[in-house]
């Protein structure tokens, strides 16, 4: 949709216009005070347009002073050909029928997330990629007498899209490539011979070829020690049954370890000589030879020579099937986190084809990436959908691979960890301060992977003193899973503006090894603890990590919902929240941590066209039950990216 057209609808919607000069309106209004950088976020057009969307006014001191005279001057210039009102008063009226002649959905259930109880609607209309009417079906008939298209939604639910919160949409496209690790349910990796099986088999796949021609690496992802009926990382020796020929990498599903064959560590050049990197650890056999299993920044340095193997191609072939796979499950916008540069370079090459189906917006790694802010992809816009919205900072590993940093012990101790481990941190506090505050002065948006306490001590001390600083704006830094979030660590991200986005799926998924091995039960039933986030005030978001875990957005929604470990345990009873809080945090709340609450995460007029289709009303049915929920359809911008056969 245009400018110009957008304009016409923020006017006609909330100011009570009607139509007006296309030009003046285009120039003036949408330049000057939507897209102004310098204002503050509560300050923003968008901020207060959507408050007229829920019927409330706009207020005179919402606007700042310095630009009241142009503000005067568009609505004069406009008054002096149509005429207006300063005000609108109630629910909105359909717009006339020269203001739409494309979409409309009706029938079903069309949850539109915007209050904090559950509001439906009748009936949506959708032009050129926007949302232009929402309401009762009598009154939009009435207005108009047809559309381009209707789609009577019949028993089915009409959504939001969803918005990922946290993922890396350009790695899970590398998982579809890679032969397929992951256990039960979502593959069949549960002990070392199905591995080794698993990877023979992709060998001979068109992928697998594929995959080793263009890079010469054997890849596996997504081995999980937890599940494998040997509960213990598979070491070279193991590797070494699937070929000597070539280097083997497998990615554990955390994606903070992984380990190699015989050949790879020959071929990365670690031997007994090596030493440990910071914030890594090379696993050895009593000799002191590797054993083939790498740690965090060990690991990383590692894969990232592997992706570096990468050319264009595979780049894109990646890109293009990780879209395809959130769009399968419902996203509308994707996120890219902790983005290196060829990630960020393929993001940019998939834009200027105009090959992106969904929005993504990507986080850069600020340690391996820092060079891809200033950008012309960076900013709140999306230029052919697809923007960088900030850094992404590592601080700590994962709690189900022991590597997380945590302020007391862990229940079991990792192989080759005595006494009281407490896992570690990936950088030093002046390390961690000087990125933190590196962004906060530039008023660049940061998100940091912290998944133990102390690992969160560490970004809510650094926040801090950028804060006292450079004075506390509205700059949203985003902490990343924070599974073990404490109670005065929630208190702490209320007093600095952190948001919290939480990780309940690891209920499902590890909830199980926590209370067994990680954690023990008492903390494991509070790990990411969404009902006392809630009640002590934050909105949060629910993210599953993907290639983590396989983008599942019916996964997210019934392990915040149920906390359902795989053996039908429930990790933490008094940390659930409702079905209708589960959907705000992969909707509206999720589009206000990426700062894009005035156009996403509601169903509202103004509002990009961006929805998910589901078979069934999950605030309707039974909470057991929301695991077989199945995603209809996907569009995006007004465009169906899925649909299911």
């Amino acid at each position: 949709m245009t400018q110009t057209r957008l304009a016409q609808m923020y006017l006609a919607k909330c100011v009570g216009f009607g139509q007006f000069n296309r030009q003046i309106v285009s120039y003036l209004l949408l330049e000057e005070f939507c897209h102004h950088p310098k204002w503050p976020i509560s300050d923003r057009p968008a901020t207060v347009l959507s408050n007229c969307y829920s019927n409330k006014r706009i207020k005179m001191n919402q606007f700042p002073m310095n630009h009241w005279p142009r503000l005067f001057t568009i609505i004069f210039v406009i008054a002096l050909g149509v005429g207006c009102s300063a005000e609108s008063e109630g629910p909105s009226q359909p717009p006339a029928a020269t203001e739409f002649s494309e979409v409309l959905f009706y029938g079903g259930k069309i949850l539109t997330m915007e209050g904090e109880e559950p509001e439906y609607a009748e009936a949506v209309v959708v032009d050129d990629g926007m949302i232009t009417f929402v309401g009762t079906l009598s009154s939009i008939r009435e207005a108009h007498s047809g559309f381009a298209e209707e789609v009577d939604l019949g028993d089915r639910t009409l959504l939001p899209g969803f918005i990922d919160p946290h993922g890396h949409v350009s790695n899970v496209g590398v998982q579809a490539l890679a032969a397929n690790l992951l256990p039960a349910p979502d593959g069949k990796g549960n002990s070392f011979d199905q591995l080794v099986e698993i990877t023979r088999d992709w060998m001979d796949s068109d992928d697998g070829r594929l995959f080793i021609d263009k890079t010469g690496w054997v890849l596996g992802f997504g081995y999980d020690d937890s599940q494998l009926s040997e509960l213990e990382h598979p070491p070279a020796e193991i590797l070494d049954r699937i070929t000597t020929e070539y280097p083997v990498y497998f990615i554990h599903q955390s994606g903070h370890l992984g380990t190699m064959n015989s050949r790879g560590l020959e071929t990365v050049g670690l031997n007994k000589d090596s030493e440990n990197p910071q914030g890594g650890i090379i696993r050895r056999r009593e000799n002191g030879e590797p054993n083939g299993v790498l740690e965090e920044n060990a690991h990383f340095l590692v894969l990232f020579q592997v992706f570096g193997e990468f050319d264009e191609d595979l780049q894109d072939l990646g890109l293009r099937r990780g879209q395809e796979i959130y769009a399968s499950f419902g996203y509308t916008t994707a996120q890219d986190g902790r983005a290196l540069p060829g990630n960020t370079a393929t993001l940019a090459r998939a834009a200027e084809r105009g090959e992106l189906i969904i929005d993504i917006v990507a986080y850069a790694d600020i340690e391996g990436n820092h060079e891809a802010i200033p950008s012309q992809y960076y900013g709140q816009e999306y230029v052919n959908k697809y923007r960088i919205g900030g850094y992404k900072l590592n601080l700590d590993g994962s709690p189900q691979g022991k590597t997380a940093w945590l302020t007391d012990c862990y229940y079991v101790n990792p192989p080759g960890q005595t006494g009281c481990y407490k896992g570690y941190a990936s950088m030093p506090d002046e390390d961690a301060e000087a990125y933190v505050a590196e962004a906060m002065r530039n008023d660049i948006q940061i998100l940091a992977h912290v998944n133990g306490d102390a690992a969160i001590d560490q970004f809510i001390r650094a926040v801090q003193k950028a804060n006292e600083r450079y004075g506390q704006d509205d700059r949203r830094p985003v902490a990343i899973h924070s599974q073990t979030i404490r109670d005065d660590q929630l208190d702490a991200f209320l007093d600095e503006g952190i948001f919290p986005a939480l990780f309940p799926m690891h209920t499902f998924y590890w909830g199980d090894w926590h209370a067994s091995s990680v954690l023990g039960a008492k903390r494991a039933a509070r790990i990411s603890p969404t009902a006392t986030a809630r009640a002590k005030g934050l909105r949060f978001t629910t993210h599953h990590d993907a290639p983590v875990a396989l983008p599942s957005s019916i996964r997210v929604l019934d392990a915040t919902v149920n906390r359902t470990s795989r053996s039908g345990q429930v990790i933490g009873p008094g940390e659930r929240v409702s079905p209708y809080e589960a959907l705000k945090a992969m909707t509206d709340w999720a589009a206000f941590q990426h700062f894009e609450e005035g156009h996403k995460g509601t169903i509202t007029v103004g509002k990009v066209a961006d929805f998910v289709i589901v078979d069934r009303n999950p605030l309707e049915i039974a909470t057991e039950e929301l695991a077989d929920l199945k995603v209809i359809k996907t569009i995006a911008r007004g465009e169906t990216v899925f649909e299911a056969r």
